[in-house]
């Protein structure tokens, strides 16, 4: 492989903070000691609210021993019974299916049992001096506090988590249930319940608390995090990607991305999905970890624009991921919903339309996509089901066209259309944000991870099948759709995507020389899809010349306006595709 410059850990430089940010907890108990010292009541609230996944045992007793206080109270006390938040979250959870569930719009304080909440309060006002702890996920539904304190955790960790039975699901008692059943549940209902209780929260944290790694805690003061989180809005920026093995994953990114050798292969990287990735504020060297949805909930129009956010709201609507399969196999064939299913069964406002960017390819590299022009669609249906029921394989050139697939080519993938990327492959995925939403139809007889089959959803997958999408539309309207827009001295603009049912379209610029963009007042999300590194550079100074390397992903917000690129090295071949939403 030819680089190997890749950063795994990027971070946002903040300034003027320089001293808003401890680590270790005799640092961080100790700057949470002063500020309650600054107090001048007899009686002092300290409220330590916690995303689900935090380990909020092991900070309950970290507290109650390093602080001593006259009285520590646990929110989850306040719950109502397991039992009973099930009944809540059942209709939410789609029943047996394995994956699928229905977006939650349940609040908060739906959890809990407003008598005991009461008790909880009046305990409270019991205490005449001294120390009051509040802790846990609804802890500020007890007290608004004297300190208020936010433990957070970005969503990949959380799912980390689960897959070592390290927490369970809001107010239940299931930590050893099977990580994908903890991850569904998450997804469709603790998630979105916690950040409708998070979003009006941002603006009144004191401090903000990473345990990210429970051992090296950070503590910085909230006014510094909002802060820092508005000045990634003048800026390019990264989010901290994640990477993943997967039974059809390769060994690029390892050589690549500089990943370890002993793990037996990778097969995602998630490098802008801003949903689950974090975003590192670096207050003078010392970089405390955030959700990336922070910045997305506190600062949702300066970061997508007017147009974007009047569309998706606080939601990021493009995601960025790189599929290996180099010396590895096929993913699972599957189709994506269409919007009004989507919305339907499981309420999400949009679908997942995506692309596939070859990255890198061998020789042998090909992508399944669409049908093959003399399909019938009973003897589709019939060798599903046969493959399904493991009576025989599934014969997927028979039905599926498989196209060569080489370096640099774009294959748009609107909703409805079958598709997947075959082996020795690098894609760069690039798509609206609602990934879980995959139907898998076949997944070549081979086994999860786990050891176990990959649920197939073929009641799902056949219902969204768009039946003419057939060899001859697909090479018209998917397949390397290349449109020449400008080139001057050492640069040519080209549009390759997406297809008109999308919403998102990309831009490739291939370059030797400087080359301007503008974000038109929307975001912008950008990989270095050719060459070692480029610069982002400002034509006004307004941001510090930003560094990429190859296969990186950054993120220009819509505030940002005016920026320029070129390569690191002059007139190397570098080449970008960048992706936005279409708002005309």
């Amino acid at each position: 492989m030819k680089y190997s410059n890749y950063d795994k850990f990027p971070s946002v430089p903040v300034a003027g903070f320089s001293d808003a940010c401890v680590a270790g907890w005799p640092d961080c108990l100790g700057r949470l000691k002063k500020s309650l010292q600054s107090v001048s009541a007899r009686k002092k609230i300290l409220v330590v609210e916690c995303y689900p996944g935090v380990d909020e045992a092991a900070l309950y007793q970290l507290l109650r021993d390093q602080l001593a206080p006259e009285l520590i109270l646990w929110s989850k006390d306040a719950l109502l019974s397991p039992e009973k938040i099930q009944s809540l979250v059942e209709p939410c959870l789609g029943g047996n299916d394995p994956v699928f569930g229905f977006l939650s719009e349940l609040n908060l304080p739906a959890f809990f049992d407003a008598s005991r909440l009461a008790t909880l309060r009046q305990q409270v006002a019991d205490i005449d001096s001294g120390l009051v702890i509040i802790l846990g996920c609804g802890a500020r539904q007890i007290a608004a506090g004297d300190i208020f304190v936010y433990a957070d955790l970005a969503r990949w960790e959380a799912q980390n988590r689960f897959r070592r039975h390290e927490t369970g699901n809001l107010g239940a008692d299931n930590q050893h249930d099977p990580a994908n059943l903890l991850y569904k549940r998450a997804f469709f209902v603790d998630w979105r319940v916690a950040d409708r209780w998070k979003r009006p929260l941002i603006a009144a944290w004191d401090f903000v608390l990473d345990t990210h790694r429970f051992a090296e805690p950070k503590l910085a003061a909230g006014e510094a995090v909002r802060q820092g989180l508005k000045q990634a809005l003048t800026r390019p920026f990264r989010v901290v990607p994640f990477f993943d093995p997967a039974p059809w994953g390769g060994q690029w990114m390892k050589e690549v991305c500089d990943l370890p050798r002993d793990v037996a292969n990778y097969g995602w990287c998630f490098d802008c999905v801003p949903e689950e990735n974090s975003l590192v504020l670096d207050f003078n060297g010392l970089k405390l970890e955030l959700p990336a949805l922070d910045l997305v909930f506190y600062q949702p129009q300066s970061l997508l624009g007017e147009k974007v956010f009047a569309r998706f709201g606080d939601e990021f609507p493009i995601r960025f991921d790189l599929l290996d399969t180099m010396s590895g196999g096929n993913l699972s064939l599957q189709v994506h919903p269409l919007a009004e299913y989507i919305r339907q069964h499981f309420g999400m406002a949009y679908t997942q339309d995506e692309s596939y960017y070859l990255l890198d390819a061998a020789e042998n590299a090909s992508v399944y996509l669409g049908f093959r022009g003399d399909l019938k669609k009973d003897e589709f249906l019939h060798d599903l089901t046969e493959a399904q029921a493991g009576r025989k394989a599934f014969p997927t050139t028979q039905h599926i066209c498989q196209w060569p697939a080489r370096k640099h080519d774009h294959f748009l993938i609107p909703a409805g259309t079958v598709h997947c990327s075959g082996a020795n492959s690098v894609v760069l995925e690039i798509s609206a944000t609602p990934y879980i939403f995959t139907f898998k139809l076949w997944d070549w007889a081979r086994l999860g991870l786990d050891g176990k089959p990959r649920p197939i959803s073929l009641d799902h997958g056949i219902a969204n099948i768009e039946w003419a999408r057939k060899n001859g539309w697909l090479e018209k309207n998917l397949i390397n759709r290349l449109e020449p827009l400008g080139s001057g001295d050492g640069w040519r603009e080209e549009k390759t995507g997406l297809h008109e049912l999308e919403f998102i379209e990309t831009r490739r610029h291939w370059f030797t020389r400087p080359v301007l963009h503008h974000t038109h007042g929307g975001v912008n999300v950008i990989n270095l899809v050719e060459g070692e590194a480029a610069v982002v550079e400002s034509p006004t100074n307004a941001f510090a010349p930003f560094t990429v390397h190859y296969a990186e992903t950054f993120i220009i917000p819509a505030t940002v306006g005016e920026y320029r690129i070129r390569p690191l090295k002059p007139d190397q071949p570098t080449a970008t595709l960048k992706a936005f939403v279409r708002t005309s």
